[in-house]
């Protein structure tokens, strides 16, 4: 692919870089072309900054989608994060297991661990919105700014708020169908230029037109 290793897509702009060629560590995994802008940090510390609570010991993942739009302040929060809500006290003591004379081996038990996070293809996910454990986002989502995802998101619907709520859906569901059949963003780089005229008009029948079911 032509991104894989570029960092900056733009010229003149070291706000938004290509996610996937800054990212470090391997429980996290970013499809090609997903973007990441950043105007407050450096978009090349997304790990440090927009990956929280995300602790080894966990083996919890981040699985990103291709030609992704990740806007600045956008966090993932992990299950090191939460608090163990099955027992009579929510204090991590497992975790300080050198005070309380506990097993090391015990430490996830401070938290209720809910799974990985999981965003699709073509996924835009706003300015400082949050994500957290356990969520799965579907294909061609949009989460609006500052929402807080706490449920999955189907494929190609719009949510927002505090908890995040549907709001609309962005096609008919006929036209989503036919998007999640043509899965457009595992085509070539070749076949995505040949057809972008078509992916840019927003009509279903003009992309199968140009050989988008091919």
């Amino acid at each position: 692919m032509a991104n894989s290793k570029i960092v900056y897509p733009r010229t003149g702009d070291i706000q938004t870089v290509y996610l996937k060629n800054v990212i470090t560590r391997s429980n996290i995994k970013v499809g090609n072309y997903t973007i990441y802008n950043d105007f407050v940090n450096d978009p090349k510390k997304f790990e440090k900054n927009n990956v929280l609570y995300q602790y080894p010991i966990n083996h919890d993942k981040l699985i990103i989608g291709k030609f992704c739009s990740i806007a600045c302040g956008a966090k993932f929060i992990f299950n090191s994060a939460n608090h163990t809500m099955e027992s009579l006290s929510t204090y991590p003591f497992p975790l300080f297991f050198e005070e309380w004379k506990l097993e090391k081996s015990n430490i996830t038990q401070s938290w209720d661990n809910k799974g990985d996070i999981i965003i699709g293809n073509d996924v835009w996910i706003g300015y400082d919105a949050v994500i957290l454990a356990g969520v799965t986002v579907g294909n061609g989502a949009v989460i609006g700014a500052r929402a807080v995802v706490t449920k999955d998101v189907t494929p190609y619907t719009i949510v927002g708020g505090i908890p995040a709520k549907p709001l609309k859906k962005r096609f008919a569901d006929e036209t989503i169908a036919k998007l999640i059949k043509l899965k457009w963003w595992n085509w070539s780089e070749k076949k995505i230029k040949e057809n972008l005229w078509a992916i840019k008009s927003g009509n279903i029948e003009t992309l199968k037109l140009y050989g988008g079911e091919t």
